[in-house]
């Protein structure tokens, strides 16, 4: 099946930041979605480099911008390193990429990182992106003002439909924003794990069940996590009822 193209949505990066991160398996792409339901898969985001770090090995590098609503960092990997050799701090940037999640932290796999020679550019990115959003913005704000009134999500859009002749996919990605409600984000528990994992392993790995102890994560949280750590390779199970840092 051909996957559809993203298109870089022009945006801050305290949108990025700030927003939810809704992780997809397969084929979908994961994304970012803003408090008034904009949904930024692939971004592009123009700022200024105030850090850059390059591996020992030279197989990893990464840069950290900031366009004043916020600071995110684009990270690059092996045969694509090259992207980031002739950036520098203090270099103002175009990034367009992948809005990516790791430990709590969203940031950008970059497809290209391009240096800006006209700061007025800067300046013209913001207001597109405030043009851009404005209308988000006000679809959003007469949504939120009438969902009181509804007994569903489905019937409140069928109504913004009908009567402000909203656009659909406008109104699908503001439901998910209202769906999400007082639902509790989940949490990663992966970084918490790994730490108690470096404490307790004295050699020969940890015990689940002295983890599960040690640990004040549910019971399923934390089998969740521990699986997708075996499954990202960065745990293993030298015995079973054993996990220790790959």
């Amino acid at each position: 099946m051909e996957t559809k193209r993203l298109t870089a949505i022009k945006a801050n990066i305290a949108d990025v930041v700030n927003s939810h991160f809704i992780r997809k398996e397969g084929l979908e792409p994961s994304y970012v979605l803003t408090d008034i339901g904009i949904k930024i898969a692939k971004v592009k985001l123009v700022g200024t480099v105030v850090d850059k770090f390059v591996s020992e090995e030279g197989n990893y590098s990464t840069i950290t911008i900031n366009d004043d609503t916020g600071s995110i960092r684009v990270k690059v990997f092996k045969e694509d390193i090259s992207i980031l050799d002739d950036i520098e701090v203090g270099d103002l940037v175009i990034v367009v990429g992948k809005v990516k999640q790791y430990a709590d932290e969203n940031y950008i796999i970059p497809n290209f990182v391009r240096k800006v020679q006209d700061p007025n550019l800067f300046l013209l990115h913001k207001l597109e992106v405030l043009k851009n959003f404005k209308e988000q913005k006000r679809i959003f704000d007469i949504v939120f003002n009438q969902k009181d009134k509804f007994a569903d999500l489905e019937e409140l859009k069928n109504f913004m439909i009908k009567e402000y002749m909203a656009d659909q996919e406008i109104l699908t990605n503001i439901m998910e924003v209202l769906s999400l409600g007082d639902k509790k984000i989940e949490k990663d528990y992966k970084p918490l794990i790994i730490e108690k994992i470096k404490d307790l392993d004295k050699g020969k790995g940890v015990e689940l069940a002295k983890l599960t102890e040690e640990l004040d994560i549910p019971i399923e949280a934390l089998s969740d996590a521990i699986n997708e750590l075996l499954e990202e390779g960065i745990c293993y199970e030298p015995f079973p009822g054993l996990i220790k840092l790959a």
